[in-house]
């Protein structure tokens, strides 16, 4: 994947996301691309993609503190909302749709993503 595709597939999910605002790009560099995404409800999700390491990670912040995330560093885990410190395995990559799904899914629940 290069870093168009990358950031063409964050915007691309965002723009038909419930909860996503316009995503911006906050730093490109030759090999690595992060995005902010605004969640509607509160905080933002940073995407990042480096394409020479293939690192990927998703992070959604809230009041300053990550409440849900995905990276491939180490293997795919996932850092649950209930426990964000925690590094749960994932038996596949999740992709950026997912991703937002699930903040999509907890926010219709209770309009609180970290509930």
């Amino acid at each position: 994947m290069t870093l168009a595709e990358f950031e063409r597939e964050i915007i691309s999910v965002a723009m038909t996301s419930s909860v996503c605002a316009i995503p911006s790009v906050r730093r490109l560099r030759p090999t690595a691309i992060n995005l902010r995404v605004p969640i509607t409800t509160g905080g933002f999700v940073d995407a990042f993609y480096n394409e020479q390491t293939g690192t990927i990670a998703f992070a959604f912040i809230r009041r300053g503190q990550r409440v849900f995330g995905t990276d491939n560093t180490g293997g795919w885990h996932v850092h649950p909302f209930a426990d964000p410190s925690r590094h749960d395995p994932l038996p596949e990559p999740m992709a950026f749709a997912e991703f937002v799904a699930e903040i999509e899914q907890r926010a219709s629940v209770n309009d609180n993503p970290i509930a």
